[in-house]
């Protein structure tokens, strides 16, 4: 008898890319089934601080608040340069006056917000909203400026928006290495060897994919549905890449360099457990 895992991630295109081949078996799930969960990233970040699945899609920010319950794999994860967050406005964002601006944010818990909380560490003023209505908010004047990911770096301009930051290229300048934004944690409690197995199952998903890339397309456009080819194509390119196969040194430290900098900044109790990669 198969074994039935609890499994979250995003619809967005490049954690249906990733998982593509995995949930659809289209590789040997190795005696392993899984119960798909899509949302978006807080509320997979918040399920998480809840403890509700056993395998989950998080922000890298978020895994600082469930380290007691949740190790990090080392495949599946969204890592890279040139790929974070944007802070956008439409005329109304006055840096000089920052602690008086409305910020709308995809989540406290994002490392979106991680991000900008480091750039801008006097703007208090910030609006939850999902990432998918915040360039509407801010078209709207209901804030002042929004902080966008994912696919919608690919199209503020097409709506009138303006860049104020680049965050990525803020954390770049800052700590000279990869961005951690999302990463895949399972639960602490299960047994190593079922831990390690998970990890090899999503790594050769990655695999799979990158070696059949239009195989899994009729699932990311399933997902994606208001979104251009074009766009998808791009998302999955930006976010997916060989930090999603494995971490590796380079990823591993710029994780812990995150970590470090979140303590610093008491976004989290120093004493948890300490980050763990299996």
């Amino acid at each position: 008898m198969n074994t039935k895992l609890t499994l979250g991630y995003s619809p967005c295109p490049n954690d249906c890319f990733i998982f593509d081949a995995l949930v659809h078996k289209k590789i040997d799930t190795e005696g392993l089934d899984f119960e798909v969960q899509l949302e978006d990233v807080e509320t997979l970040n918040q399920k998480a601080v809840r403890g509700e699945l056993d395998i989950t899609k998080l922000s890298f920010h978020a895994y600082g608040y469930v380290l007691q319950n949740y190790i990090l794999l080392r495949s599946g994860s969204a890592l890279g340069f040139n790929c974070g967050p944007l802070l956008v406005e439409n005329g109304n964002f006055n840096v000089e006056r920052v602690e008086e601006m409305k910020v709308a944010i995809p989540g406290k818990m994002t490392t979106a917000n991680f991000l900008l909380s480091l750039a801008f560490p006097n703007l208090k003023n910030k609006a939850e909203y999902l990432f998918s209505d915040i360039e509407d908010a801010v078209l709207r004047g209901e804030v002042d400026a929004g902080l966008i990911i994912h696919e919608n770096r690919f199209t503020y301009q097409a709506k009138g928006l303006k860049k104020v930051m680049d965050l990525g290229e803020y954390w770049d300048s800052l700590i000279h290495a990869p961005i951690p934004l999302g990463g895949i944690v399972i639960k602490r409690n299960f047994d190593k060897d079922l831990q390690q197995k998970v990890n090899r199952l999503i790594r050769k998903s990655v695999q799979f994919a990158f070696q059949n890339p239009e195989s899994a397309m009729p699932y990311v456009r399933q997902h994606a549905q208001a979104m251009s080819e074009e766009v998808m194509k791009q998302h999955i390119a930006l976010y997916v890449n060989d930090f999603s196969v494995e971490l590796g040194k380079t990823g591993s430290e710029a994780i812990n360099l995150m970590f470090n900098k979140a303590k610093e900044l008491n976004l989290f109790d120093a004493d948890e457990k300490e980050l763990m990669i299996i």
